[in-house]
């Protein structure tokens, strides 16, 4: 029970990498608040996951949402000790184009509201949230895109580059502050959550379109929620008391070297 007493808020986790990571907090011990906008879904999935898990809807881009939600928490529980800010969006889902010379200002400006102001709002209210008790862990997704370039998906790369950055600035404010309160990052690359299912087309394509998709990949296979979860664990818990302004990628090799290889 790694995360036993903890009380953590988790958001988009209705599905696919924040599903996955509140079913291993809750596995773990932690009371687990999972938050999203789709309150159907999220309310099903913290019914699955049992006594531990609990829902609330939470815009991330809404900063009152923010307020309510993490005094809610303080006020029920006398303590806020994870925060997982893992909501974001391609800006792809409708179709929209996204390249550097395309992309229109309202949908670049779409992505980084949920993405990078999301993030933001929920690092500011962590940390509030945390200075009582003096410590805490904040979770932050970014992507294997926030180190590369995506020229199909330039906010999307963009916001999730800020993400990263904007971690190790919390990480050395609140050493700065004195707080024993970590923030870190993770970076995965191809996992294979519902965000993937438009591309995979029919089913009688799928595993060749798969295979295609991660021909680059060391691997050679998609990485799975449960292995983002098992990262997520980790920095979550006291094992992790001395990483803080970190990044872990969660690729399957894709950022250890070229993938062009020499004849």
């Amino acid at each position: 029970m790694r995360l036993n007493g903890k009380i953590a808020l988790i958001t988009g986790a209705a599905r696919g990498i924040g599903a996955a990571i509140a079913q291993a907090f809750a596995v773990e011990g932690a009371q687990v608040y999972l938050s999203d906008i789709d309150d159907v879904a999220g309310q099903q999935m913290a019914d699955r996951l049992g006594a531990n898990a609990r829902y609330v809807h939470l815009d991330v881009r809404d900063e009152a949402q923010w307020r309510e939600v993490s005094q809610g928490i303080v006020q029920s529980h006398g303590q806020l000790d994870v925060v997982v800010n893992n909501a974001g969006i391609t800006g792809l889902e409708q179709g929209a184009v996204h390249n550097p010379e395309f992309a229109s200002l309202d949908d670049w400006r779409q992505v980084h509201a949920t993405n990078l102001d999301g993030v933001f709002l929920g690092c500011k209210y962590a940390i509030q949230a945390m200075r009582s008790s003096g410590t805490g862990a904040i979770i932050n997704i970014s992507s294997r895109s926030g180190l590369v370039g995506i020229p199909a998906a330039a906010a999307y790369a963009s916001s999730k580059a800020a993400v990263r950055n904007h971690s190790k600035s919390v990480a050395l404010y609140c050493a700065a502050q004195g707080l024993n309160v970590r923030c870190n990052s993770i970076h995965p690359a191809a996992i294979l959550t519902p965000m993937w299912e438009p591309m995979l087309g029919p089913a009688t394509e799928r595993e060749r379109t798969m295979a295609l998709l991660v021909r680059d990949t060391p691997l050679q296979r998609f990485g799975l929620p449960e292995e983002v979860a098992a990262v997520a664990v980790l920095l979550a818990s006291d094992e992790a008391s001395y990483i803080t302004g970190s990044e872990i990628n969660i690729d399957g090799g894709l950022l250890a070297g070229s993938a062009a290889a020499p004849t």
